[in-house]
């Protein structure tokens, strides 16, 4: 990775953090203006992201994007409770406040957790799908108040339908589109009720997320297994929304688990910087993951969680910090042997950027590789119809299904995930980095990268309109190209891009959504040499396409 800055990996000084109370004060006072692009609603692959500072990220937003969740459901004739959880950035509170006062007014049935506490994005997907399984009508839905791994400046908010994953392209759009119309009418048709009216409404109810998640997790996970092996086991929530559900899930299966730290900051002082000397609580960058994998020896297997619990980090030796792909790959061999009740004629879902290795896996089990665009959304109907028995994508975020093969969520857990790394190890006597070794030794050794190239407006929507016989190479890297594609094969669906493959590696390149940049990623089984020749070549390619 490029530019690694002299802080990472360290914790910040104090002038360096997170000034809260002007982060929650700017929510309130900046006023979006929606002629300026950046300030306008704009839901990506997770949600509305932004941040107060840049008007982003303000009460303006959410108050909209809340009145257009409302008619939406009211249009789609959604009338069941809808489950909102919130993570622990400061964004977060103030944002679930708003969003009370317009649920409250359109008197919509909202459970909220019980104690006021934070709320995993798995829970609410696991709450939505438990709550309508069997049901046909009064059907739930949810939000999750989060950005993610996001730095402590920012706030996120997603909003999951019946189907309990993340909302399709052309339900956010239709959100996205509404809410902006409020927006630039000054947001004189929401309905809002003052919060201290909002919060006493009958509509709005207390709910217990955490008893019927945890209880529930002994029919996805072998937690008896774990228990009787002893694994030693360290989990580090890093001050997210998993921090209150760690110690039930550790009393009531009696796991032999350390908690390595329950604090809970907003500025997030107790985290070290990632590589940019940004805090930022991604569960697979080693700067970020710093603490927990100086404590790695310390333990059988350890793992820790982002903000909203979506994602996981495993930490096992020799490896230390496991790579995203390599884990996944690991978790896939693993699943598809241990779970008897599965169909044998499930399918493994990835995320076209995913490692190649995933898919040598996949074929050396004789089962079928299901290969969709970036984000987990594509997996839901697999997952929901049973066709799917798992789905992960290379940014460390998966989930699969529960032992009997009927589903657990439909949208990234990485509560599950960190479990699962410590079901293997109590199963199987070895770790998942061991098993790691094995399976390449067998099927070779993956060498991955993601790279950022400049690109403009211009050049980024070439790259997303991208048909194949624009890309004239016959050869990358001294392979020939076996195929290039602007359409996933498991699904059909437009990449936004292009992937080109070869029998020994392969490229895709995809327009950031944010930055004026495009995302390459390439992987080799050959060399790291060869890695980097597939990135030059890519490069030099989509150059002279831009040119064109």
């Amino acid at each position: 990775m490029a530019n690694i800055s002299p802080l990472a990996g360290k914790t910040l000084d104090q002038s360096q953090l997170t000034d809260i109370s002007a982060l929650i004060a700017a929510y309130y006072d900046r006023k979006p203006d929606v002629s300026i692009p950046t300030q306008r609603v704009s839901f990506g692959t997770s949600g509305h992201r932004g941040s107060s500072f840049h008007t982003s990220f303000n009460e303006g937003h959410i108050l909209a994007i809340c009145e257009a969740i409302c008619r939406y459901r009211k249009a789609e004739g959604i009338d069941g409770p809808l489950f909102i959880g919130i993570d622990s950035h400061a964004l977060s509170a103030p944002a679930q406040r708003s969003a009370i006062e317009v649920f409250a007014a359109h008197d919509i049935d909202v459970r909220i957790d019980q104690n006021d506490g934070y709320t995993p994005t798995p829970v609410i997907s696991h709450a939505i799908l438990t709550y309508n399984k069997g049901r046909t009508t009064g059907l739930a839905d949810g939000v999750v108040v989060t950005p993610s791994h996001n730095p402590p400046t920012d706030g996120g908010f997603k909003y999951n339908p019946t189907n309990g994953g993340p909302a399709d392209t052309a339900v956010t759009k239709a959100i996205q589109d509404m809410a902006n119309d409020l927006l630039a009418d000054g947001l004189k048709d929401v309905k809002r009720l003052p919060y201290d009216e909002a919060k006493n409404a009958p509509s709005i109810k207390r709910y217990d997320y955490v008893t019927p998640y945890v209880a529930d997790l002994e029919n996805v996970i072998d937690m008896a297994a774990i228990r009787d092996a002893g694994v030693k086991i360290g989990i580090d929530p890093l001050g997210g929304a998993a921090v209150g559900y760690w110690k039930p899930i550790v009393e009531k299966y009696g796991l032999n688990a350390t908690i390595v730290s329950d604090v809970v900051d907003p500025q997030f002082a107790f985290m070290t910087a990632d590589w940019d000397g940004q805090i930022r609580m991604d569960c697979s960058s080693p700067y970020a993951m710093a603490r927990l994998i100086k404590m790695g020896q310390d333990f059988d297997v350890a793992f820790a969680n982002d903000t909203d619990a979506d994602r996981h980090g495993i930490v096992a030796m020799p490896d230390g910090l496991m790579n995203p792909n390599h884990y996944l790959a690991v978790a896939v061999s693993y699943l598809f042997q241990n779970r008897p009740e599965w169909k044998p004629d499930l399918g493994v879902g990835k995320t076209l950027v995913s490692s190649g290795l995933i898919d040598r896996v996949v074929a050396d089990m004789g089962r079928k590789l299901v290969e969709v665009p970036v984000g987990l959304k594509w997996f839901v109907p697999g997952l929901m119809d049973g066709s799917l028995g798992f789905g992960g994508e290379e940014s460390a975020g998966a989930t699969f299904l529960r032992r009997d093969g009927s589903v657990w969520t439909t949208d990234k857990d990485g509560l599950i995930l960190g479990l699962l790394a410590a079901e293997i190890t109590a199963k199987t006597g070895k770790n998942p980095s061991q098993h790691y070794h094995e399976i390449i030794a067998r099927l070779g050794t993956p060498y991955y990268a993601r790279i950022d190239a400049a690109a403009n407006p211009e050049q980024k929507a070439k790259l997303s309109k991208l048909a194949p016989e624009q890309f004239p190479l016959e050869e990358l890297a001294g392979d020939k190209i076996i195929a290039k594609l602007t359409k996933a094969p498991g699904n059909g669906a437009a990449i936004g891009g292009l992937k080109v493959v070869t029998e020994n590696g392969w490229f895709a390149a995809r327009p950031s959504g944010t930055e004026d940049v495009y995302k390459i990623y390439a992987e080799s089984f050959k060399s790291p040499a060869h890695l980097k020749a597939i990135q030059d070549e890519a490069q030099a390619a989509i150059s002279k396409v831009f040119a064109s």
